[in-house]
């Protein structure tokens, strides 16, 4: 269910079953000369729905677009990335987070397409986002249960799995259960080359011009291999970890 589209009645019945509520996680970014800006939050969409047909009680939120893009790929001008410095996005996740647990949610779960490579480790816009979710679930429970709150018997079975708040709010990788690696191998993460054409070329093939890769950018020379097939495979492998991650396999 798109949440935008939802009546109250709706949104009750979604808290009572304590659905996923998820949050695409997005960029504005300049990926070469023959891709749109916008393919990073495009693809984790994509995947999202992909998820949301086969699990129709699940809540989609409207992306969240404006992300810690970095300059590292281009300079912005004449270019089109728009970088939002990731301390300023912390404040603006923790408004969104709180407002959802305000509402009532305690299942949500954001995901990230962009700069996942050092997920372990994390990269601006991701690490805006824990950030913020740590801070607000730490200042509920203090608000709600008083100092002290997570040393109460009530929080005795924290350990081993139960009445973890910290479980409120996750962000997570789109390839988070890729234990073996076979997702990787089949489709190697890049910046406007292969996948990420291909995800395009799927997606919103009337935004991609293969003829603009004239191989002066190391990182879209492989984009000339590109394929709407590859792309809708990939999309499709990668909706199922997601899905793994939300409803378990």
């Amino acid at each position: 269910m798109q949440y935008l589209n939802m009546l109250p009645y709706q949104i009750r019945e979604a808290i009572d079953k304590n659905v996923p509520v998820v949050l695409p996680l997005g960029v504005i970014e300049y990926h070469a000369e023959h891709l749109p800006m916008g393919v990073d939050c495009f693809t984790c969409i994509n995947m999202i729905e992909r998820v949301e047909k086969r699990h129709p009680e699940m809540v989609v939120l409207p992306p969240f677009y404006y992300g810690a893009a970095s300059l590292a790929v281009a300079k912005p001008e004449r270019n089109g990335t728009v970088h939002v410095d990731a301390l300023k996005i912390v404040p603006v996740a923790e408004e969104i987070f709180r407002g959802l647990l305000r509402v009532g949610f305690r299942n949500i779960h954001a995901f990230i397409c962009h700069q996942t490579e050092e997920f372990a480790q994390g990269m601006p816009t991701d690490l805006a986002f824990r950030l913020a979710a740590r801070h607000v679930v730490f200042e509920w429970t203090e608000k709600e249960c008083g100092e002290g709150w997570w040393g109460t018997e009530e929080y005795s079975q924290y350990y081993s799995g139960g009445n973890n708040p910290f479980k409120w709010i996750q962000i997570h990788n789109t390839r988070e259960h890729d234990v073996t690696g076979e997702r990787s191998r089949l489709y190697p993460g890049d910046h406007a080359g292969k996948l990420e054409t291909s995800a395009a070329m799927h997606i919103c093939p009337d935004c991609v011009e293969l003829d603009r890769i004239d191989g002066s950018l190391w990182y879209a020379r492989p984009g000339k291999e590109a394929s709407a097939e590859y792309g809708d495979a990939a999309m499709e492998s990668g909706s199922w970890d997601i899905e793994e991650t939300l409803f378990g396999k």
